[in-house]
């Protein structure tokens, strides 16, 4: 891992984010810090040679196009896009407003989709050599549906599907990788300051068995995840030679994964018998 690299991170203000900054800065890498508020940034081992810290706002394209603009101008490439900016909404799926369900998949997906668009074609048209590394910061969320969650996960399932089928519609000789990365609970401040709450006049009294607030105080109790050392693993994992399309992060999440793996494969084979036979019964002759 001695070869110095261009990080484009979203999302530096807290978490994953700023650790990885840091973890960037501290190992010789140059450093693209995005934010709302860039002028909050402060990492050590940071100056104008090798750390820029812009001002992005993942729901306009204008905003992304100008950050990297800025991060080619100054360090002339882009190696490694971390898509690690999001929020979440703790609610029971009737209580959530259209409006609020958009705002969730504006952020935590089209966000995702604009920033990554962008960075396929930097990595392909202005990197000499063309390539690099697009890494989603999803969730077990995006494997695992959870109570209470149902719009942040609905955005992290869409940002994996996103992901999966843009990463067969790249060309070999564009060296454009991709790799979701899946956390479980982690001590950051996901469950907390990045996490919003309804109001207690706006919940359904019907959905009193699913106490949003309760349920990520749990949540937040039970973290077992270090986000310093999650930082190290996804900084790691960029420098690996053939990065994976998907990686769990944590102990958490591998055990929900290994449970719904179980799950599948004894759900589909109980049922396979109405779901397999419905083929034609002949296959069409070659005209």
């Amino acid at each position: 891992m001695s070869q110095t690299k261009v990080f484009f991170i979203t999302g530096c203000s807290s978490g994953f984010g700023k650790a990885l900054v840091q973890k960037c800065l501290d190992a010789g890498d140059r450093v693209i810090a995005t934010s709302r508020h860039p002028s909050s940034l402060c990492f050590s081992n940071a100056d104008e040679r090798n750390y820029l810290a812009v001002d992005v706002d993942v729901c306009s394209q204008d905003s992304i196009e100008a950050a990297f603009h800025r991060a080619t101008t100054t360090f002339g490439r882009v190696d490694v896009v971390v898509n690690n900016a999001g929020h979440g909404l703790c609610s029971a799926f009737e209580e959530l407003t259209d409006d609020e369900i958009q705002s969730i998949m504006d952020v935590n997906f089209m966000g995702v989709a604009r920033i990554t668009r962008t960075a396929i074609r930097i990595m392909r048209d202005v990197n000499v050599p063309p390539g690099g590394l697009i890494q989603q910061i999803t969730s077990i969320g995006g494997q695992c549906g959870m109570a209470a969650l149902s719009a942040y996960c609905a955005s992290k399932w869409a940002v994996e599907g996103l992901t999966e089928c843009i990463a067969k519609e790249m060309k070999p000789d564009w060296n454009i990788n991709f790799t979701c990365i899946e956390p479980g609970g982690f001590r950051t401040e996901w469950a907390h300051k990045s996490m919003f709450f309804h109001r207690p006049e706006q919940v359904l009294p019907v959905y009193s068995h699913v106490p949003a607030e309760h349920i990520m105080e749990a949540m937040g109790a039970a973290q077992i995840g270090d986000p310093i050392k999650g930082a190290a693993a996804i900084y790691e994992l960029a420098h690996v030679p053939n990065p994976p399309l998907r990686c769990l992060l944590g102990s958490e999440a591998f055990a929900a994964m290994e449970a719904k793996l179980k799950q599948y494969g004894e759900t589909y084979r109980e049922f396979e018998k109405i779901a397999l036979p419905v083929d034609v019964d002949e296959l069409p002759h070659d005209q």
